[in-house]
């Protein structure tokens, strides 16, 4: 329990920083859960619409402090790899 003006400060800007980053998150998370759903089913006209949209809530994510530059790198690696496989086969 915070005793102090400047740790009561802390603690609130503290709770609404972690609630910002779990709608972030969580919205990241939907995002490319969406996708790899949609590439599973084997929808490429949805599949296509849904890669752009997923990338950018991936550079979001990024922007703000949510993930890092590298997972963020990987994350949209490997979507655009099944995307591209699905288009081909």
């Amino acid at each position: 329990m915070a005793n102090h003006k400047s740790a009561e400060k802390r603690a609130r800007q503290s709770e609404r920083r972690r609630v910002m980053n779990r709608q972030n998150r969580s919205r990241l998370r939907t995002g490319i859960k969406a996708l790899r759903t949609a590439v599973a089913s084997g929808r490429p006209e949805e599949v296509q619409s849904l890669l752009p949209a997923t990338v950018s809530l991936i550079d979001k994510a990024i922007q703000k402090g949510v993930i890092h530059k590298n997972t963020a790198a990987r994350y949209k690696k490997r979507l655009t790899r099944r995307v591209n496989a699905l288009a081909k086969g």
